[in-house]
């Protein structure tokens, strides 16, 4: 091992020690003593720039670049990663203050650095600490003994886990029951209307129904989707969900069977035909094509991964085709923020509050323990909330369920002539007076008018009786909160909004036109 002494010209000796080429846990290659390390692993792209790195030296680049030598030789790229962006977020805090390039870190340069991180930002010494002791341990210049005695000695802050979850944060917490239905039929509509591709279809209803990282997503191949038959005949769709976040090195060797709903798995087959398509002539063996593909070639990618998409990439296209449709949330009125890990959080919760353990929701988020669900169970208080009259009537605004238009008279419907186009609702009007007119031709096969609040199609009636509908409604999920599950008796919560919105709508359109309500 080499002695940590730092008179010594050490950046001679150790550009001679890095190696011309090396290779990460998994296999890849790559040139540890170029000044930008640049490989992709897997889904994984990794692109550190020492040469960008700001006020050091040169021998404490090259000790870093020893240490993290040895984090990709047996940690996953993610975390190498990890490590370089807490070690640059270290000397750009240094680099402003001090002229003099950094050659080795003190504990006192490590004190102010702890004095300068926010409450949102203190775990970042802890990241940083488990670099610093390996890096000192290795025996490589540029940490002296007392910064390691003093990472040894003080209580270091972990990353605040679920916090956004045992909040139901707006930005970055689980969906509630009302935002989700929100996303799911603006998404399908956006598919119908052809402003979705269906391999984007595809993506997000995985993301939606699974929960899993983008990282899966982006290993998945044509070869993983399956279909079998049970007993009765009925035909079952698997998905074989890679795994990842494991201690092997190499990727795909282990899945999780998860089973699709009938619906999206016979699309998704359908939809592996598309794909398979793509790939005649590129592939010997079709099957083995990504199920979603890059959308433009990667630089030396690892072998079997050739025409696969970056874990980075999925997620941020997958944020793009949701954030797109600008959905509005009924908590804040604005259009809701959707990440990947929001919905992950989204199955998490739901799974808790139906009440699976912490084994379940661990096999489900693919975790290898429960130490990182326990939050999903604490945060298991009633989100399903009490709507009165009064209060959907508030919440309508922010909601915007109604999809629908408000039209005066039967006359400005555009089936207007065709009766069969009328929509009424004995059941919840006790009477058979219109609420509106259906724009579409043909049956849909929806329960009305219950479907049709939220319903693209639906013209309401400005003079129809959505007042009653509402009671009515509203009256039903009471009942039901009182005698059966609450998950149930909050199915309709977002008719119940979209109803609300258009007796709002009424209210002011007749005030503006000076009629009496």
């Amino acid at each position: 091992m080499i002695k940590n002494n730092m008179a010594a010209p050490w950046h001679l000796v150790l550009d001679d020690l890095l190696p011309a080429s090396a290779q990460t846990k998994t296999g890849v290659w790559f040139t540890p003593r170029s000044g930008h390390w640049a490989y992709r692993e897997g889904t994984h792209s990794v692109s550190l720039n020492f040469d960008a790195l700001p006020g050091a030296t040169s021998g404490f680049v090259i000790g870093l670049k020893k240490t993290l030598l040895w984090y990709a030789k047996n940690r996953s790229s993610h975390h190498v990663k990890n490590l370089f962006e807490r070690i640059k977020h270290f000397l750009m805090i240094f680099s402003g203050t001090d002229s003099a390039p950094l050659e080795v870190i003190t504990s006192e340069m490590l004190i102010n650095y702890r004095s300068s991180l926010t409450p949102s930002t203190h775990w970042y010494l802890s990241t940083l600490a488990g670099l610093l002791k390996k890096w000192h341990r290795l025996g490589y210049p540029g940490v002296t003994a007392d910064a390691v005695t003093f990472l040894k000695q003080v209580r270091l802050k972990g990353n605040t886990k679920g916090m956004a979850v045992l909040t139901m944060d707006t930005q970055d917490g689980p969906f509630t029951d009302i935002e989700l239905q929100a996303i799911q039929s603006a998404f399908c509509t956006a598919y119908a209307q052809g402003e979705v591709s269906l391999s984007d279809y595809m993506l997000g209803w995985l993301f939606m129904l699974l929960g899993q990282r983008p990282a899966q997503y982006a290993l998945l191949k044509v070869c993983d989707i399956s279909v079998a038959r049970a007993k009765d005949g009925t035909e079952i769709y698997i998905l074989k969900i890679p795994r990842v976040k494991r201690r092997q090195g190499a990727l795909r060797t282990s899945v999780t069977n998860r089973l699709l709903t009938p619906q999206i798995g016979a699309l998704l087959i359908q939809y592996t035909k598309v794909v398979e398509e793509q790939f005649i002539g590129k592939l010997k063996d079709t099957t083995q094509a990504p199920l979603f593909p890059a959308s433009r070639a990667h630089r030396a990618p690892p072998q079997g991964f050739e025409f696969h998409s970056t874990a980075y990439r999925l997620g941020r296209h997958l944020q793009t085709i949701f954030n797109h449709l600008k959905v509005a949330s009924e908590r804040t009125g604005k259009p809701i923020h959707i990440t990947p890990t929001r919905f992950r959080r989204t199955i998490g919760t739901r799974a808790a509050i139906e009440g699976h353990g912490e084994l379940v929701i661990a096999e489900l988020l693919d975790h290898d323990d429960t130490q990182n669900v326990g939050v999903y169970v604490q945060a298991t208080p009633e989100i399903v909330e009490r709507i009165d009259q009064a209060i959907a009537l508030q919440m309508a605004p922010l909601a915007q369920a109604f999809a629908g238009v408000l039209i005066s008279t039967e006359v400005d419907a555009e089936r207007g002539s065709d009766p069969t186009s009328r929509i009424v609702s004995p059941q919840c009007t006790k009477g058979f007076t219109p609420v509106g007119n259906c724009g579409k031709h043909g049956f849909c096969g929806f329960m009305a008018p219950i479907a049709c609040y939220t319903c693209r199609n639906f013209q309401a009636w400005l003079d129809g009786p959505h007042e009653a509908v509402l009671n009515h409604l509203v009256a039903e999920r009471e009942r039901l909160m009182a005698n059966t599950d609450a998950r149930i008796a909050s199915v309709n919560d977002r008719t119940i909004l979209a109803v609300a919105q258009v007796v709002n709508q009424c209210r002011e359109a007749k005030r503006a036109g000076g009629k009496n309500e």
